[in-house]
């Protein structure tokens, strides 16, 4: 939607007529914890619509979270962020005790 948008502002300053919005759903993940993601992956996978669970949709769901980071921050941050990350899941305790 953000593409569309930048490319019809472009196109009404250039006075020219903006183009039309079309929604694409690619799908959906949810991650309920570290251990339960499950997800619903549509497009021209399999040919319509594919349910996915378990290590695979948690594999799909952080790769996309890392891209993200990558997305909104830059290289370094993103790859800085990712960093931290990791080391935050050694040092941190697993619970909080308070």
């Amino acid at each position: 939607m953000a593409s569309t948008a930048y490319r019809n502002i472009l196109h009404l300053i250039a006075g020219e007529t903006p183009e039309a919005f079309v929604y694409r759903d690619k799908g959906s993940l949810v991650s309920l914890s570290r251990f339960s993601t499950v997800g619903s992956l549509m497009g021209n996978l399999v040919g319509g619509r594919m349910a996915i669970e378990g290590r695979l949709a948690r594999m799909i769901y952080v790769s996309l979270y890392r891209m993200h980071l990558v997305a909104i921050h830059g290289w370094i941050k993103g790859l800085a962020l990712i960093l931290v990350g990791h080391v935050n899941r050694v040092v941190r305790p697993r619970l909080k005790l308070h």
